[in-house]
């Protein structure tokens, strides 16, 4: 059975449709204009780089404003603990996270320092951030040192470096105590082939959770896999030259705000003492608080006394 449509009618759904089809290219060319001219945009979570990246962050309470960069293979939920006890305590707590993981865009390029931190820096632009106090955990540590090397701590107050990467991990002849460039292939490889074991077992170094008398949650064991498991493979894999190979000196050396240095003494992941007992002597004035039997991961399995620190220092 056919049911007759009246012409009228007829015409006036061709003319709607025909205006909203202008309307919507009208739009989409508007769109493309704002976008050419208006760098780089936001929406209330997230920052469009100049690439066309998208970084998430998010932003809690008020106060002055402290940023977190995370650490390898991570994204920024790893700085919850840290997040939540400073925004309850007077301070705006911004995280982001890197290109490549988490909620951000897997990128295809830019999956380095020079890359990390001008998306950094970008990101500061956008929500006009100033008299900042930056924190960095590991491959964080090394994208806020590089961060200040390479745009300058115009908009920084303080910087604090977290069992971070500086001044340079793998071993050469200038840095006989560095990590053999094998350990760092072999953490590609693990990546590149049964990546969510592997995460698995590295959670367990992260977190010093096989020593003798380490108290490490499940739960704890298992965030890392998740966080881990929403990087890119090939975001993870290319971040590894950057956290291993970059050489931080120079950066460290431009560093002219008060900066504090926490690093576990048990790091298995990022040695204490070719990380930051020689980044404290490149960096005039810093402090330095080491923890006793504390391994990389002693954000999660210390962070009652971490962020005791952290405020203190913050506020000092």
């Amino acid at each position: 059975m056919t049911t007759a449509t009246n012409p009228s009618r007829r015409n006036l759904i061709a003319s709607t449709a025909a205006v909203a089809t202008g309307t919507l290219a009208l739009g989409m060319h508007g769109a493309a204009a704002g976008a050419s001219s208006q760098s780089p945009k936001m929406t209330s979570d997230t920052v469009t780089m100049k690439d066309g990246t998208r970084i998430y962050f998010k932003d809690w309470g008020s106060g002055p404003v402290v940023t977190f960069s995370h650490g390898w293979p991570l994204n920024a939920d790893a700085w919850d603990g840290q997040m939540h006890f400073l925004a309850r305590n007077g301070f705006r707590v911004i995280a982001h996270d890197r290109r490549g993981h988490g909620r951000s865009t897997q990128s295809s390029s830019k999956n380095d320092m020079n890359g990390y931190a001008d998306d950094l820096a970008e990101v500061f632009n956008a929500l006009d951030l100033k008299n900042v106090s930056m924190i960095g955990h590991s491959t964080g540590g090394g994208e806020v040192a590089r961060y200040i090397g390479r745009h300058g701590s115009k908009r920084v107050a303080k910087a604090v470096l977290i069992g971070a990467v500086p001044p340079i991990m793998v071993k050469s002849a200038s840095n006989p105590e560095g990590l053999p460039i094998e350990v760092f292939d072999g953490i590609r490889a693990g990546v590149a082939g049964d990546r969510s074991q592997y995460y698995k077992d590295l959670a367990v170094a992260f977190y010093g959770a096989s020593r003798s008398g380490a108290k490490v949650s499940q739960g704890v064991l298992d965030q890392f896999w998740l966080w881990s498991m929403q990087t890119g493979q090939k975001n993870a894999y290319e971040c590894v030259k950057a956290f291993s190979e970059t050489d931080f000196t120079e950066d460290l050396k431009k560093f002219d705000i008060p900066t504090l240095i926490m690093h576990g003494e048990d790091d298995q992941i990022v040695p204490v003492h070719d990380s930051a007992k020689k980044s404290a002597k490149l960096i005039k004035g810093a402090r330095e608080i080491y923890y006793p039997g504390a391994p990389h991961g002693l954000t999660a399995t210390m962070q009652d006394k971490v962020n005791a620190d952290l405020l203190a220092f913050l506020r000092s």
